[in-house]
């Protein structure tokens, strides 16, 4: 059965300079898609503004507000189907010294199913001088009729109970989103709502089936152990989810919250996930998992120089979790060759139970091919930004590559096709100097990786220095091509 995409994308939408203080716009915008039996499905946008990043104008003596201007244009190929145009204020203070806050906003569309092209316009309404931020998304409103599936996963930051009917009301609760799809520290538990559709249809009205949720870490797609959770269902047209997860042991890293519904048979029927980030300091590797690894026998207690071993395991940064990276640095600090021994061992066998060797052959093969193809004066190629994306993600669809564009610094633009249940990602690399083959990352738009508008910038930088701050974009000139690839690569 076809498996739903993630209809939760978390992105950082910009981060725009303003000239007088130096102040960077920073919004965030999340989605989720639902359906409605014998209507239209629904899109929900949840908008996030930094009160802190924008300006206040002074309204009246001692008041002050800040304004964004928010366009959302739905279109099936050159026809707009909907469309919405407001303006978002922060609330009235009386101080803008000390801003804490943020402000929150969410629509609703109501849309014929079919395939969308998404276009958001945002801009800072007290500041004229900065040119509007435009967005655009390909987004799909579809749900089989005959098939069980799940909505988007909506993160919740808090919620309550409620008699009163409005836009963040579901099943008589307001649920208020988690935008930005980060719990810190201080955040103990972490809430979502969805729905399942169409259960009874498949299993019977009112037969039991399986929901099963669970953490599984980003980069591995290891389920995080203490963090799956099952429930079991009586079938609906419209089954509701609404769960919390206490997540105070979670350790820091990139996440992705998983829901499956699984029949009698306990065989999978549909999932659907949506990515977080963790940050939570104070929980670091469990030593537990190496306590009883006996590696006598095995392919590990092979490796007999310590030099090669720590390698090994450095070379494993690229596909590690933040925690585990953070492990191996300090295990080869502290160049323990047991314990680094035990934990390279575990390290393959929670990801290939069946055959760990098998899994680091295949995968030293390819730290082998980044070494030789992206090596530079001062780094390994597994170690430079390029070999990591490939160890990460594998080899892009496609490499457009930019060496001797008039104007530009050297670039490439890598594509992907499908990253997981991510869609046609891209990856801008750059350098100032193609003898020492160091591209560096400047900008992604695949979940967890850095993103950064004005990547353009950096890459004509070379013979255009934009000392205007609100400038988002270089000036158009002959022979300027990486805005026009990366726009074709959709």
């Amino acid at each position: 059965m076809r498996k739903l995409i993630t209809l939760i994308l978390l992105f950082c939408l910009f981060q725009a300079f303003a000239q007088e203080q130096n102040k960077s716009m920073r919004a965030y915008l999340s989605y989720a898609i639902f359906y409605v039996p014998d209507a239209d499905p629904y899109i929900e946008t949840y908008l996030a503004v930094d009160g802190n990043s924008v300006y206040f104008n002074e309204i009246e003596p001692g008041k002050f507000k800040a304004s964004i201007e928010i366009i959302m244009i739905f279109k099936q190929r050159d026809s707009i189907v909907d469309y919405a145009k407001y303006a978002l204020n922060s609330p009235t203070i009386t101080d803008t010294s000390a801003i804490d806050f943020g402000f929150i906003d969410q629509q609703r569309f109501s849309l014929p199913a079919g395939e969308y092209q998404f276009e958001l316009i945002i801009s800072d309404m007290n500041n004229e001088l900065e040119p509007p931020f435009q967005t655009l998304e390909n987004i799909q409103l579809q749900f089989s009729e005959h098939e069980v599936s799940i909505s988007g996963i909506q993160l919740i930051e808090s919620y309550e109970k409620t008699d009163k009917v409005g836009m963040l009301t579901k099943n008589g609760y307001n649920l208020v989103p988690l935008v930005y799809a980060f719990y810190p520290e201080s955040m103990k538990t972490m809430s979502f709502y969805a729905e399942v559709y169409h259960a009874e249809k498949v299993f019977g009205e009112g037969s039991g089936y399986l929901l099963n949720y669970y953490i599984e870490s980003f980069e591995s797609g290891k389920t995080i152990d203490g963090f799956q959770f099952r429930k079991r269902m009586d079938s609906k047209a419209v089954n509701i989810v609404f769960n919390t997860i206490d997540i105070n042991e979670l350790p820091s890293g990139n996440y992705e919250l998983v829901l499956e519904v699984r029949d009698r048979e306990n065989k999978q029927i549909t999932q659907n996930t949506v990515f977080f980030r963790r940050s939570n300091p104070g929980m670091g590797y469990k030593m537990n998992d190496l306590a009883a690894v006996n590696v006598n026998n095995t392919f590990v207690n092979r490796i007999t120089e310590l030099d090669s071993l720590r390698e090994y395991l450095l070379c494993l940064e690229p596909i590690s979790s933040e925690v585990e990276r953070d492990y191996v640095y300090n295990l080869v600090a502290k160049n323990d060759a047991d314990l680094m021994k035990k934990y390279f061992y575990n390290f393959w066998v929670t990801r290939n139970f069946s055959a760990p060797e098998e899994a680091w052959q295949q995968y030293y093969y390819e730290v082998k091919k980044v070494n030789l193809a992206y090596k530079t004066p001062t780094r390994k190629g597994y170690a430079s930004d390029r070999g990591r994306v490939y160890l990460k993600y594998g080899p892009p669809n496609q490499i457009m590559e930019s060496y001797n564009e008039p104007g530009a610094y050297p670039y490439e633009i890598w594509q992907y096709y499908t990253l997981g249940n991510q869609r046609n990602k891209r990856f801008v690399f750059y350098t100032r100097d193609i003898v020492t083959n160091d591209f560096m990352l400047i900008h992604s738009d695949a979940f967890g990786e850095l993103s950064n508008y004005r990547w353009q910038l950096d890459i004509y930088r070379r013979t255009w220095d934009p000392n205007n701050i609100d400038e988002t974009a270089p000036q158009d000139t002959w022979g300027n091509r990486a805005t026009q690839i990366i726009n074709d690569l959709k």
